[in-house]
């Protein structure tokens, strides 16, 4: 088997990877309080799938060394910083401002790089696909993440018309609340509000109330939209030109059966 085959299978069998853990992050978040906490083994798994597949010497086109252990070194720092939030008191929030930055960056460069990974197919099969939704859905789960994050480190970023008082994860005023874990916490609707906030839906019944909180809410309304244009062109470019290509060598065929029956 030729290299080429081998680096195709392996990419086709992380697109496939990659989509069934991005449904199952979604299929967790919709499972009873306690049982959801199986997203954050998930996104363990998913960071790890992106780091040892988009991080492999050779997988990116124009990567070098330099880029691709500096892209693995900043997805287990990500991952790092969300351990440490998950595992902190809610007296320490604050230990959720570096996995702000590490994810955005993190999400940011693995999205670039797997649209590049996407665009070397030349032929779009049920595999490419998954790699094209699974970018969408790990985009998705990425701006749900933040929002929660954010939701801990300023208490009152989002607001919904389903709490008393509006708050979604941590009330301002709560006795004990220094001593409650963040993994205790219940993410589900601001994971389901970072969807519609990247779908461009916008049903109004959480509401972005902080600058902070604005911002990153317009900031996935936006790059939702840019996500499936790009991605939706090379798809098109790519099966355009297969229909070509196929349309030529049946042309070909025929031309060759036409001169074996005048012969």
């Amino acid at each position: 088997m030729s290299k080429g085959v081998a680096r195709l299978g392996r990419r086709h069998r992380f697109f496939l990877q990659m989509f069934l853990i991005c449904l199952l992050l979604l299929v967790s978040f919709a499972l009873p309080l306690g049982f959801n906490r199986l997203t954050i083994l998930w996104q363990i798994v998913m960071v790890l799938l992106l780091v040892l597949n988009l991080g492999e010497p050779g997988t990116v086109p124009g990567a070098t060394r330099l880029t691709d252990r500096s892209y693995r070194a900043l997805g287990l720092a990500a991952l790092l910083s969300q351990t440490v939030w998950v595992l902190t008191p809610l007296s320490l929030r604050h230990t959720g401002v570096p996995v702000l930055g590490l994810w955005s960056l993190f999400v940011a460069w693995s999205t670039l790089r797997l649209v590049q990974v996407i665009a070397q197919e030349k032929q779009v099969n049920g595999r490419v696909l998954m790699g094209a939704a699974a970018g969408y859905l790990m985009l998705g789960l990425t701006a749900g993440l933040l929002f929660s994050v954010l939701e801990t480190v300023q208490p009152g970023s989002f607001n919904s018309i389903h709490h008393n008082g509006g708050q979604l994860l941590v009330p301002r005023h709560m006795p004990g609340l220094g001593v409650q874990q963040v993994w205790e916490l219940d993410f589900v609707r601001l994971n389901y509000f970072a969807f519609v906030s990247l779908t461009t839906v916008g049903y109004g019944d959480i509401l972005p109330v902080t600058p902070l909180a604005q911002i990153a809410s317009v900031s996935f309304s936006v790059i939702g939209p840019i996500y499936l244009v790009i991605v939706m062109g090379l798809l098109i470019s790519r099966l355009t030109s297969q229909e070509v290509n196929e349309a030529v060598e049946l042309a070909a065929a025929r031309a060759a059966e036409d001169e074996e029956l005048s012969g």
